[in-house]
């Protein structure tokens, strides 16, 4: 163990200068203590707030932001796909697949925020288990997966004006817009998800699949037993969806031009209702591709706008 705990030390000192060390921080600290329990039952106490955070997924490190905390260290995502204006102090940690475990360490953080989603950080985590370095594993899928990380983020940062701000007050707006939208219920909905080398149907137990079940749709993944996921235009053609839905991983242009090449060229798919009714709808990546996180009330909004039209 003394082996091993020199290692590390020798290993941080090595890639010090990939985190900023600045001056010694002011810590917040709690009244009693927090204590935070992950998505795989891991728990971890703080007596004091953590600021020297290392994020190895965009979307959780923007919670954490939302919570009022600051990062130290955050995976690429956070910058290509979420558009975080983190700074220059801020280290690149590697991707979320597959974080750099010592540029992690070297950031000498005193929390580490993962997706329990990736086998990459449930991997890490076991060497963060050894290292004594706190950790989270956690799962957003739901807007109230979200509003409970926020919880436990702002009862960690102090901000219960944050919680107000990026949670409560976004539950209003998604139920508000729910009050004044219209009522699918009978109404049927395909929801694709296309990529540069397929695509896939996908049913409600995913983000966007939960925001159009609120508004009331049918998903034909739900409705029909024999449809899965590697759905076929035959299988489209015999449900007739009353709306379709698409979201797009990667390149957007890539992925609706192979889902193009595989699907809507065929002569068949002009016939479909929704196709003929104009009701075919491809949805931005920020809000029903990547977790909204705070603009969750905006991807209601999105949905409602469509449906108004």
């Amino acid at each position: 163990m003394k082996r091993f705990t020199a290692f590390l030390l020798l290993l941080c000192m090595a890639f010090t200068a990939a985190c900023a060390k600045g001056e010694e921080e002011n810590k917040t600290e709690t009244d009693n203590g927090v204590e935070i329990t992950d998505y795989t039952g891991n728990t971890v106490s703080f007596t004091e707030q953590p600021r020297r955070v290392v994020a190895l997924s965009g979307s959780f490190g923007e919670i954490w932001l939302n919570a009022g905390g600051s990062l130290v260290g955050a995976t690429e995502d956070a910058v290509k796909e979420r558009g975080l204006d983190l700074g220059d102090d801020v280290a690149i940690v590697g991707t979320i697949k597959t974080p750099d475990l010592e540029a992690v360490l070297a950031c000498e953080p005193d929390f580490v925020i993962m997706s329990a989603d990736t086998t990459g950080h449930v991997e890490a985590a076991e060497s963060l288990k050894q290292a004594d370095v706190p950790y989270g594993l956690f799962h957003v899928e739901f807007f109230e997966d979200y509003l409970n990380l926020l919880k436990s983020f702002t009862e960690l940062t102090g901000r219960e004006d944050l919680y107000k701000k990026n949670g409560e007050d976004v539950k209003t707006q998604i139920e508000e817009v729910l009050s004044q939208a219209p009522d699918m219920s009978g109404k049927t909905a395909l929801f694709l998800r296309a990529y540069s080398s397929g695509f896939k149907a996908k049913d409600s137990q995913n983000m966007t699949g939960a925001i159009l079940a609120d508004f009331g749709f049918e998903n034909i993944v739900d409705k029909y037993d024999s449809i899965l996921e590697d759905i076929s235009l035959e299988e489209i053609i015999m449900a007739d969806p009353d709306y379709i839905f698409v979201t797009t991983m990667g390149t957007e242009s890539v992925a609706i031009e192979n889902l193009d090449a595989k699907l809507t060229s065929s002569p068949a798919w002009k016939d479909l209702t929704a196709i003929k009714e104009g009701r075919y709808f491809i949805l931005p990546q920020a809000l029903f591709h990547y977790k909204p996180n705070a603009r969750w009330g905006e991807s209601y909004q999105y949905i409602n706008d469509l449906l108004a039209e």
